[in-house]
């Protein structure tokens, strides 16, 4: 396996150099009050890893697709991340005031515009896709895995947040379906939008579905280790709120060193799923392993 060290970052994350600027143009060629788009490049154009972006494009080039025929639905998936966490920050949801290292939105702007920003960018990230994905029958698939996704993910943040389970339902159970939707719809949706705009047949799309999914769930895993085991000043965001709030995580439910192993086990399942694409997946092969090792 790769290991840290042999990751080229740079190489890694090149993609992001596109999508920043595409995104930038679109926003501001949109007819819309100032301070809303201000509220909106705050967050959308601020400090962030364009993970899910960077994922789009990579899987479109891993099916033999040109990186700029993703670029709409990359810019689509960043603007759908990004109204979850404005969202997510509010004080009816997480309420918490540090986001990448700066005030989150409603600190910096007020609550209200905060909802009106993430409601903004939930209904732009589809209008990019009607708008720049052509053919029609191709825009209308990337927009059902855009839907699908962003719906999941709501769900997700129910499961997580306002839950309605059976109590038969052990943690662990629990804690997979929360994560898998939560956290892996997006993730698996920013692969299969990727796919589909390379023209990835069956075979390929279900074996980067299978690689998303995952990452996406290994992504969770670690996210809930930084939060038990770093700091906010390392993490850029508030340290320990999973445990403050009393949440399902990884940790909590398994324990440390299971959950470092299950980290372990997806990453080798990610792998795996990449096999039959050889050297044109070589970069989601090393953003599975950036993911597992990362430190925030």
């Amino acid at each position: 396996m790769t290991s840290p060290t042999q990751i080229d970052k740079a190489a890694l994350t090149a993609p992001a150099a596109l999508v920043e600027p595409y995104m930038k143009a679109f926003l501001e060629s949109r007819t819309m009050p100032d301070n809303l788009r201000n509220a909106i490049a705050y967050s959308l154009l601020g400090d962030g890893k364009r993970m899910r972006p960077i994922l789009t494009i990579r899987a479109c080039e891993a099916v033999g697709g040109d990186a700029s025929a993703a670029l709409p639905p990359a810019a689509a998936i960043e603007m759908i991340h990004c109204f979850s966490l404005i969202h997510d920050d509010l004080p009816a949801m997480d309420d918490d005031d540090l986001r990448r290292g700066r005030p989150t939105l409603h600190k910096h702007t007020n609550e209200a515009m905060a909802i009106l920003a993430g409601d903004a960018l939930t209904s732009l990230a589809f209008e990019i896709i009607v708008e720049k994905v052509t053919p029609a029958d191709r825009a209308v698939r990337i927009v059902t895995e855009l839907a699908r996704g962003t719906n999941d993910m709501i769900s997700g943040q129910v499961y997580d947040t306002l839950p309605h389970w059976d109590p038969n339902t052990p943690d662990a159970q629990r804690l997979e379906t929360i994560h898998l939707n939560k956290t892996g719809a997006l993730l698996r949706a920013s692969v299969r939008m990727g796919a589909i705009m390379g023209d990835a047949d069956d075979a390929a799309l279900d074996n980067l579905t299978t690689y998303a999914n995952a990452i996406g769930l290994m992504f969770q895993v670690v996210d809930d280790l930084l939060d038990v085991t770093q700091t906010t000043e390392q993490l850029g965001k508030t340290a320990g709120k999973d445990v403050e709030q009393d949440k399902l995580t990884y940790p909590a439910v398994h324990g440390i060193e299971a959950s470092q192993a299950e980290v372990e086990r997806l990453r080798t399942e990610a792998h795996d799923a990449l096999t039959s694409f050889g050297a044109n997946a070589k970069h989601l092969h090393d953003l599975c392993d950036y993911l597992a090792t990362r430190k925030k």
